[in-house]
């Protein structure tokens, strides 16, 4: 893989991270019709998705503070309830408990934890499908379609009004199955999320919000696993090089594509990337039997 390889990628992965046209779809779009070899398996691909989890990090960076600030609290009240629990059981008094979720941080915390769970399920016992799936050029061309679809779907729901406090655990663990499935090369991450959460009722505004915090355990969980294989591979010295331009490229691009993707999802404009979803979709199905 060349540095000007890298570069493509990285600035194709910030722009199709967080608009909704799937970044894994286009990236293996990208290395079968441009013959890219990583000799890496999925490290490379990984590597720009924590590039734009950078991203996530320097936009959400107020949120993320007051969302570890609640996962403390929850954790620490939980603790003195066990405290509680046995006082009230070895003394017979009638201590009463505190509440952990008790406000609209803390149980948005909850919310990413409990939608995690799905996700991380399925990425660890689906990620070999979906590296295989990506060297199959009609794979990401029929997800490319189902993304379309569901941008559609997406513009023609209702506005809702829940936010934190009124999403429910069941609501969140559907948004972490949608997260988990976007795993496929051409189901967009952003827009299937984006899609569940309005399914579920969220408010567009907290839709986005909750669809960029939700990908950085499961980004930094496919790290992991990437990095656990990591002694079995060779890295040399040039790869390492383009690896961490491709990263900070697709960082500096997805820290506009946020800003851009919140506008959009606000004025309803998902159909002009649905019809793009399509003629890509389209074209990678007809590219496949062409050359087959």
């Amino acid at each position: 893989m060349s540095l000007l390889q890298a570069v493509l990628m990285g600035l194709l992965q910030g722009l199709t991270e967080f608009l909704p046209v799937s970044s894994s779809g286009h990236l293996a779009l990208f290395q079968l019709l441009f013959g890219v070899e990583t000799d890496t398996g999925m490290l490379f691909p990984v590597l720009l998705h924590v590039g734009t989890l950078f991203a996530i990090c320097a936009v959400y960076y107020r949120d993320l503070g007051r969302l570890m600030a609640g996962a403390g609290g929850v954790l620490r009240d939980c603790l003195v309830n066990i405290g509680i629990f046995f006082r009230n059981r070895v003394q017979h008094a009638g201590e009463p408990y505190l509440h952990p979720v008790s406000n609209g941080y803390r149980k948005f915390a909850m919310l990413l934890l409990v939608s995690t769970v799905p996700t991380g399920i399925i990425g660890i016992f689906g990620r070999h499908v979906a590296a295989l799936a990506s060297e199959i050029l009609i794979v990401p061309g029929i997800c490319l379609v189902v993304t379309a679809a569901l941008l559609l779907v997406a513009d023609h729901l209702p506005e809702g009004g829940r936010l934190p406090k009124s999403v429910s655990y069941t609501s969140a663990f559907f948004i972490g199955i949608a997260q988990g499935i976007a795993t496929l090369p051409g189901i967009s991450r952003s827009g299937t999320t984006v899609t569940a959460c309005l399914a579920c009722g969220c408010q567009r505004s907290f839709a986005v919000k909750y669809s960029f915090l939700m990908s950085i355990p499961a980004i930094l969980g496919a790290l992991a696993l990437e990095l656990a294989d990591l002694s079995y591979m060779a890295v040399s010295p040039a790869e390492i090089v383009c690896y961490i331009v491709g990263m900070l490229v697709a960082a500096a691009v997805g820290y506009i594509s946020i800003k851009l993707m919140v506008l959009i999802v606000r004025k309803k404009k998902l159909i002009v990337f649905a019809v793009y979803c399509l003629l890509v979709g389209l074209l990678s199905i007809g590219g496949y039997f062409y050359m087959a």
